[in-house]
């Protein structure tokens, strides 16, 4: 997994099991840079790397992931644009599901399984 700069939360909510942040997604991103020359837009390895990290740190996950479900790319996320990043916690099925958002404008969307520290009976 990259390890992306975490863009700048604007505004948080937080409930037992989800969370929802606004995000600036700042102009000068360096991960902007060619990607793409005519129009740049928000790479989706970074968008699931800042799901994966906002809600590991959120819900204890060690962010081991084991599988990425459903994933879905909708609309392009712009330079200088604020969304929705909601993340929500299935404890029982070591799940988050993640979605990007403004208003009725969908970006992103998934979910995300990790590993479980119990397989085999190992540790991390």
């Amino acid at each position: 997994m990259i390890k992306s700069s975490l863009p700048p939360i604007l505004a948080s909510e937080i409930g037992p099991d989800s969370i929802e942040l606004r995000l600036l997604v700042a102009a000068d991103l360096e991960y902007f840079n060619g990607h793409f020359p005519e129009q740049a837009v928000l790479p989706g390895v970074t968008q699931l790397d800042w799901a994966v990290r906002l809600g590991c740190e959120h819900f204890g996950y060690n962010a081991a992931v084991a599988n990425l479900e459903v994933l879905k790319f909708q609309q392009l996320i712009l330079p200088g644009q604020e969304v929705t990043l909601t993340i929500s916690h299935n404890a029982a099925k070591e799940k988050l599901t993640f979605a990007y958002s403004d208003g009725d404008h969908r970006y992103a969307s998934g979910r995300i399984s990790f590993a479980s520290l119990q397989d085999d009976g190992a540790s991390l």
